[in-house]
């Protein structure tokens, strides 16, 4: 899939030399991140990979605006400057739907929570619902859905919410595995077909040959960018695409790049 420049020229996403440092327990620091650089472009779907541990998480909360770089900074559109927090879909690796609202209600609440009226809000969550394949779970409550349906109005909200970007921390880690795979599938051809800016993190590589335009391996803590590859073949995938020569020497590089890393992790 051809990717789209912002108006400026910019990357819609640029991370330029992000580092990251705590204040620890005693008197020292932990250092989380470290000079970290990484873009997404407006249209693309990008994907993070690395060891438990190295940042992935973190990295996603500072583009969010969760909370600020201890050096470097984060740019929408080329500024710096530009408010990120409220303004980006974030879906976190649990759906964290509100078991008291229904699944349309839940869907809307990114939009409520920045000042959209609710019945505004509930017709623009039904034209998503209709692409989801959610429509006639709108009154749903969040415990007779099925895992994959609660991650896809997870997703809802997140889309809804986020404006031009969406980031996605795992969201599939925790179904079982022909579960995964469904919403894998789903996600591949929907962000296609919405033209969705993505940036994925997840320890699946698989997941982010099969969904990503380019991939970036991350090393332990702290976390730095180790490898950036480009994925050619065009999206949305099949599952079958990952057994093509070009898409498994890609896999080789990245999953040699994982083990070098940390040898002796398990990569999938």
């Amino acid at each position: 899939m051809a990717t789209q420049e912002s108006a400026a020229g910019a990357p819609l996403l640029d991370v330029r030399s992000v580092s990251l440092r705590y204040r620890d327990a005693g008197d020292g620091t932990l250092e989380v991140l470290r000079d970290v650089s990484l873009h997404v472009n407006a249209g693309e779907f990008v994907a993070l990979i690395g060891p438990s541990g190295s940042g992935k998480t973190t990295l996603l909360s500072l583009i969010a605006g969760l909370e600020e770089p201890t050096a470097g900074e984060i740019a929408l559109h080329g500024d710096a400057h530009m408010p990120r927090l409220g303004y980006i879909g974030y879906m976190p690796q649990r759906d964290l739907l509100l078991p008291w609202r229904s699944a349309l209600d839940n869907a809307i609440a990114g939009l409520e929570a920045r000042g959209v009226p609710k019945a505004e809000a509930r017709v623009r969550a039904r034209l998503l619902f209709q692409q989801f394949g959610l429509t006639g779970f709108e009154r749903a409550w969040p415990s007779t859905l099925s895992g994959g349906m609660r991650q896809r109005v997870a997703f809802a909200r997140a889309v809804l919410a986020g404006g031009e970007l969406l980031l996605l921390d795992e969201p599939f880690g925790a179904l079982d595995a022909l579960t995964r795979l469904g919403l894998q599938r789903w996600l591949a051809e929907i962000s296609t077909t919405l033209g969705l800016t993505c940036l994925l993190v997840t320890h699946d590589l698989d997941e982010a040959l099969l969904l990503a335009d380019r991939v970036y391996v991350l090393t332990p803590r702290p976390g730095r960018i180790l490898l950036e590859r480009s994925i050619s073949a065009p999206r949305p995938r099949a599952p079958e695409a990952l057994s093509t020569p070009e898409v498994a020497a890609v896999k080789a590089e990245l999953r040699a790049a994982l083990l070098g890393s940390q040898e002796g992790a398990p990569v999938l």
